[in-house]
Formats: C-alpha cells, structure tokens, sequence
C-alpha cells in the first residue's frame, strides 16, 4: 500500500484528483465533471468520482486495486456534519484507503492558502458557483455555516448573481423595473435580442439551465462600464463576502489577531476590481488585523495537503507539493 494519498478536491462544476506519495510527489492526477449528490444521489455521484479516481491511479501507473494509506477528500454539498458523515462511509466503503476523512471543500482554499509552516489558522471564503466561508484555530476549533443556499441566509456566488442579473434584466425590459444595460447584455451572450427570447429559451430548455454560471462574467463587465444595478450587485456580493468573513473571525476569537483571509474560487481568483477593491476596503473597516490573499493554486493542493497531515509526511513533502501546484 505504501504512505501515498489519495486526495480529492470535487466542487460542483468539477473534479481534481491527485495520487499523492508521501514524500509530495503527484504520482497520476485527473480531473472529471462536478459532484453534485443532492441532485443525483449519493451512489450515482461516487460512481462518477469513482471514474476520475481510476484515471488517476491510471496515469500513475498502478495496475491492480487502488490502495493509500488516506483518503483526503474535500467535497462540495458536504455542508453538514450529517452529510459530512454519510459521504464519508460511502469513500470508505470504495476501500480505497486505510483511512478516510471528509472535509467540506472550502476547507482546500483554506489549508492550500495558509503558508508553508504556518500554523493551521485563518477564515476562507469561496466564492465560485456557490458561496461559504469556514475557519479554523490551531488548537482544532472551527468556524461554518450551513452554506444550503436562500434557506440558510446565503446570497451571490456565481449561479446566485446570474439569477439576480436575469431577475433586474427582465424587470428592466418589461417596465417593471430599473434600466439596465443588462437587459441587452445577458440574452447578447446567447446570441439573441431580448430578455423573452432569454427567458423563453430557459424556460422550454433550449438554452440549458447549467449554462447560466456564463452570466456572471457578463455581469461583471456590465457593473465595470459603470452600469449602476450591475455595480449594486457587485458591491452586495462584496458585502456578503466581508460579512462572513468577519463573523467567522469574531466566532474564533480573531478580530484583534493578524489573520490571514484566504478568498478563493472562481469570481474571488477573478480579481474583478470592483469586487477585489470592495471586499479589500469592508474588511480594512471592520477587521483590520485581517490579512486577504487570494488564492488561486488548485483545491486540490489543499485536499492534498490536509492528507499530507494525516500521515505525518516531513516539512519537504509539503514543499514539494505546493511546487508542483503554482
């Protein structure tokens, strides 16, 4: 079996996978779509891991079973510790590794983001298809919330801002409400010439409901040409973002503490002025000891990492990691 990890960094859009030795080296890697349990089931979603998880150890070169000493996942939609538990029987019973351990995959940007030899603390935010912000403290305590979308107070991230743009761009065409240049940009993207075309389209499925994750971009360019609803959705992102952050530090006690804030995911790693200078500028009035960093190494490098923890791996190994994720 040796002291090799396996490490897994799945998110709703997409999957990374790395067979990790535990001197560091990336044996096989691999990358397959997103894993997305709640729409398709616990079973239907690890049988698609399963498929990336092969390619990897594939690319490694191993014939035969796989088999690690640990099994480092981070996973998107383990936002509870419930289902943190039911997907972590479901790896173990794979029989990929001695051990397994589940992490939710916000948990990658943080541990990916912390320097090397810095000790475990610091708040990340995710801001990709969806929203969420984890911390954690050296002596193991951690800040999280529910991160299930409207119901548990969440706003923005990239699907939540393509829904918000389509809500203004067809309020704007129709009267209802304000002008905005989005009313032309969003169904311009798609090559049509109105909001009912757009909507029309979503609606009777020929335009698919996973495409709307393009609109975001868009909107980021519209509130960059000045647009004002456009910016007002930015700067409430922005807000949302510092939000969680600052409540995650006041929970862990680390408000009046230099602490890093790792901000990853895809619209965070994008580093649109607006939304970089607003969340740099929130987070400068209310928590001043904060240090943000954007961080925009793969996840995996975290899920990776975590694993590295797991088999005490010496201070090179994580080195050699992090080198080979840029």
């Amino acid at each position: 079996m040796g002291m090799r990890v396996l490490a897994i960094d799945a998110g709703n859009s997409k999957t990374d996978v790395a067979l990790i030795d535990a001197d560091g080296t990336v044996l096989g890697a691999a990358r397959g779509g997103g894993f997305r349990p709640p729409a398709v089931g616990v079973e239907v979603a690890m049988h698609m891991l399963a498929t990336t998880v092969e390619e990897a150890h594939l690319a490694a070169g191993g014939p035969g079973p796989l088999r690690v000493e640990h099994v480092s996942a981070c996973l998107a939609n383990a936002d509870l510790p419930v289902e943190e538990r039911e997907l972590a029987a479901a790896l173990t019973a794979r029989g990929w590794g001695a051990s397994v351990s589940v992490h939710n995959d916000t948990f990658a940007i943080l541990r990916a983001g912390l320097p090397v030899g810095a000790e475990p603390c610091g708040v990340a935010v995710v801001c990709g298809a969806g929203i969420n912000c984890v911390g954690m403290t050296p002596d193991g305590r951690t800040a999280r919330f529910p991160a299930i979308g409207k119901i548990s107070g969440d706003w923005g991230g990239g699907g939540g801002l393509a829904e918000e743009a389509l809500f203004f761009a067809a309020r704007a065409e129709d009267g209802r409400g304000e002008a905005t240049a989005l009313a032309s940009a969003l169904p311009d993207h798609f090559g049509l010439s109105s909001m009912y075309e757009l909507i029309e389209g979503l609606h009777l499925g020929r335009i698919p409901v996973v495409r709307l994750h393009e609109l975001s971009p868009v909107l980021f360019e519209v509130a960059a040409a000045g647009d004002k609803v456009a910016r007002s959705l930015v700067e409430r992102q922005a807000e949302e973002i510092v939000a969680l952050a600052t409540v995650a530090l006041g929970r862990l006690g680390l408000l009046e503490v230099e602490t890093p804030v790792l901000l990853g995911g895809g619209v965070l790693a994008a580093r649109h002025p607006q939304l970089d200078d607003g969340v740099r500028e929130r987070l400068a009035a209310r928590a001043p000891k904060a240090v943000p960093l954007v961080v925009t190494a793969s996840p995996v490098l975290g899920a990776g990492l975590l694993g590295l923890d797991r088999v005490s791996a010496p201070d090179e190994a994580y080195v050699r990691l992090r080198a080979q994720y840029p």
